[in-house]
């Protein structure tokens, strides 16, 4: 049973590694964060990575994704990707490499957008298919990405920053741009190809270059070959364009993770600027929804929530179906259950009730799909 070490409350669904409820992170957001940062820094020390997003004055800008980061020369951004080399911004691995490994996935696949996906249900079959059901004996090409431009301490997928802590590790992962697209193109079989991580995000140029080879590659040959993005959605907007469009004519869809409404709770899971990190959500998913009308037959965009117990409740839940009613009430959202993981292993995975009541809040505000992703792991926890 957690204790927030500013109000003093008590529950299994407040956590001691965070140190603060989602009420005092609300209420009393900057002693609040200050205590939730703690987790973040201590972690992010320990692995040699920034532990905030650099702001060096005598640096150079990346734009690439809502951290901005001001990169001092020798020093790498918040991501652990992208290196100030002489004044010159470059990847660690070179532009023509990524650090990533990719396997095949049976399709159809425990994917996000899994209820509204082409793969799982034959959408708009035969553009975006090969089946009018189920693509059953075919594959997702599943690209993991490492590094990422969060610091979530649930992350499930944790490995990606020990990977790029190490350049030795790193060095293992690494896989040329010739060498995905001939992954991509060259198995019939293939027709999603989804980026991860991780995020795609501080791979974003790498990813987009190879995707417009593999697109254009499939338009020629005829073949389906889906893109699907699994991000945070803190792109730039001018890439998230970039990226949403590939995905617009291939057939593939852009799953955007929303962490938290309130800048407070999300900074407090995530470790970067909640402020900044809202509004940019707030912004890709506009832009993502509006470029959707172009292509009604299968959903562009998919929301993904994972239900925090104790952080991601009521009020965050209300905050988000607001706004995304407001935009589209059509937009497939997709509540995750949430269990112990990496650095927030003390709080109990998610209830039943707590995915229930999510539901209801979603359908109260007029979004018409809205599923479990992964009911299996609800239980009567709290």
């Amino acid at each position: 049973m957690g204790v927030c070490k500013l109000c003093g409350a008590k529950g299994v669904v407040i956590s001691d590694v965070i140190g603060v409820c989602s009420a005092c992170l609300r209420s009393r957001g900057e002693e609040a964060v200050s205590i939730a940062m703690k987790v973040h820094s201590r972690y992010r020390s320990g692995l040699g990575l920034p532990v905030n997003p650099p702001n060096n004055l005598n640096g150079v800008k990346c734009g690439l994704c809502v951290n901005e980061c001001v990169i001092g020369v020798g020093e790498t951004g918040y991501c652990g990707l992208w290196l100030n080399d002489g004044g010159l911004l470059k990847f660690v691995e070179g532009f023509n490499a990524g650090v990533l490994y990719a396997y095949l996935d049976p399709l159809p696949t425990n994917c996000v957008a899994t209820p509204v996906c082409p793969a799982a249900t034959g959408c708009d079959y035969p553009r975006y298919s090969v089946s009018m059901g189920s693509e059953y004996g075919y594959y997702n090409l599943a690209v993991f990405f490492a590094g990422c431009n969060l610091n979530c301490v649930f992350c499930q997928n944790l490995d990606h920053k020990n990977i790029v802590a190490s350049q030795a590790l790193r060095k293992r992962y690494v896989v040329s741009k010739s060498e995905l697209v001939e992954k991509a193109l060259n198995n019939d079989r293939v027709t999603c190809i989804c980026y991860f991580g991780g995020d795609p995000g501080p791979h974003i140029l790498y990813a987009l270059e190879v995707s417009k080879v593999i697109v254009d590659e499939a338009r020629r040959r005829g073949l389906v070959k889906r893109i699907c993005w699994e991000t945070n959605g803190l792109e730039n907007p001018g890439v998230m364009r970039e990226m949403a469009r590939l995905s617009l004519e291939s057939g593939g869809i852009v799953k955007i993770d929303w962490k938290a409404y309130t800048p407070e709770v999300y900074q407090a899971l995530t470790g970067v600027n909640g402020y900044k990190a809202v509004e940019r959500i707030k912004e890709n998913i506009r832009i993502v929804a509006e470029m959707a009308r172009e292509r009604p037959e299968v959903p562009l965009l998919t929301i993904s929530i994972l239900l925090v117990p104790g952080y991601v409740d009521e009020k965050e839940l209300m905050g988000m179906a607001e706004y995304i009613a407001s935009i589209d009430n059509e937009i497939p959202v997709v509540l995750l259950a949430f269990h112990p993981d990496h650095l927030l292993k003390d709080l109990p995975p998610t209830s039943i009730g707590h995915a229930a009541a999510a539901v209801k809040i979603f359908k109260g505000y007029g979004v018409e799909r809205v599923f479990i992703g992964n009911e299996w792991l609800l239980g009567p926890y709290y």
